[in-house]
């Protein structure tokens, strides 16, 4: 039985994480979960999975939670202390790490410090903090299981070829998102709504924006980086717009693995869960017969700037990464809040990055406060 910590279980990969356990109760067992502020959500999951340990990152919704879940055995904490407590506890196997937001930093260093292996689904704790978290990952023996879609499909392909040395390049694959083909005069006026229409995946608020601004790409060509142990210039991006070719790699010698699926979250989930096995799924495959056809095409990164300004902040490198991952998240709740217009987004991406001078090897107290320094400038950029 591999006991769960599940980081962020209200949320789109933490509720399908819980699918995957509510279907393989026999070998796996929730042990510990967290969320922000979703009280009713987090009851029934307790209900449900009865975990000995509960956090809420929010107090006021702590108490709630305290009060709702009285008579259950479940053990109640909350904050950072809570998500750092339910991160190394003893009993548990693996952490699976699905929080939004760079508070998943501290929770991810303390559950490598206990020697728990990590199913990464936090973007930000590599983009921010990789210089950190790889090394440390390897100095504990621990292992980091990618849960992206993409990252999963680039290890899926490089099992049983160990050595970053036998690849060529890595390539990463996007759908392009509900915009793609659009010009920058095109996107001036598209709304919230428009820009949540995703034409193959189902995925949360946040990162569905950021799927239509190159950002979530740009996000994980930086992870991509640290994750396999390779230099920027070699993750080529390319659009993909069927959604069936998740990732690949090319190797020296040209030939190209790639993984290939239906656009389900569940599956690469379920294969960090289980790793280095495979268990079975359903209703998931392929029909290549009805297949029509695959596409490629290059990404337009002068329309769609999220991917370059990624990129121009891995190659400054230090605390730049933080500024545009901070800044990107505060400009994509401005949007959904309908308080900007879309291309706003970019605009504030890059005013951030501008008024930024990069530290060097930041420490993670320094990435935070990189982070606070990036959305108080924001703030006076809107006053």
């Amino acid at each position: 039985m591999k006991r769960l910590s599940v980081l962020g279980s209200t949320g789109s990969i933490g509720t399908q994480t819980l699918e995957i356990v509510r279907e393989n109760s026999d070998e796996l067992m929730v042990y510990a979960l967290a969320a922000n502020s979703q009280v009713d959500l987090m009851e029934k999951q307790i209900r449900e999975f009865k975990p000995v340990y509960a956090c809420m990152c929010n107090e006021e919704a702590a108490g709630k939670l305290q009060v709702a879940v009285a008579d259950t055995d479940t053990k109640i904490v909350s904050g950072m202390d809570g998500l750092i407590a339910i991160s190394e506890l003893d009993e548990i196997d693996i952490v699976v790490t699905a929080i939004v937001g760079m508070i998943g930093i501290r929770p991810t260093i303390a559950a490598i410090n206990a020697g728990k292996d990590i199913a990464l689904a936090n973007k930000e704790t590599l983009v921010t903090a990789g210089h950190i978290i790889m090394p440390l990952a390897k100095e504990k023996g621990v292992k980091i299981l990618p849960v992206d879609s993409e990252h999963s499909a680039i290890f899926q392909s490089l099992q049983g070829q160990a050595g970053s040395d036998r690849i060529d390049q890595i390539l990463l694959t996007a759908s392009g998102g509900p915009f793609r083909g659009k010009k920058r005069e095109e996107l001036a006026d598209m709304t919230v709504e428009d820009a949540l229409k995703h034409p193959n995946w189902s995925m949360g608020r946040k990162i569905t924006i950021d799927s239509s601004t190159l950002c979530n790409k740009g996000l994980e060509v930086i992870e991509a980086k640290w994750l396999f142990d390779v230099s920027l210039d070699q993750v080529h991006v390319l659009l993909q717009p069927q959604s069936i070719i998740h990732s690949g790699v090319q190797f020296i010698d040209g030939a190209v693995v790639a993984q290939l699926g239906v656009p389900d979250m569940k599956l690469p989930i379920q294969y960090a869960l289980f790793y280095p096995d495979r268990k079975p799924m359903y209703n998931n495959r392929i029909d290549f017969a009805k297949l029509a056809q695959i596409t490629f095409e290059e990404p337009d990164e002068e329309t769609f700037k999220g991917l370059a300004l990624a990129k121009q902040s891995s190659r400054i490198g230090g605390s730049m990464p933080t500024v545009f991952n901070a800044a990107n998240e505060r400009a994509v709740a401005l949007f959904l809040d309908k308080k900007i217009k879309f291309l706003q987004i970019y605009d504030l991406i890059e005013a951030c990055m501008d008024a930024h001078k990069a530290i060097d090897n930041p420490t993670v107290e320094e990435i935070l406060a990189s982070e606070q320094e990036c959305y108080e400038y924001i703030d006076s950029m809107l006053k």
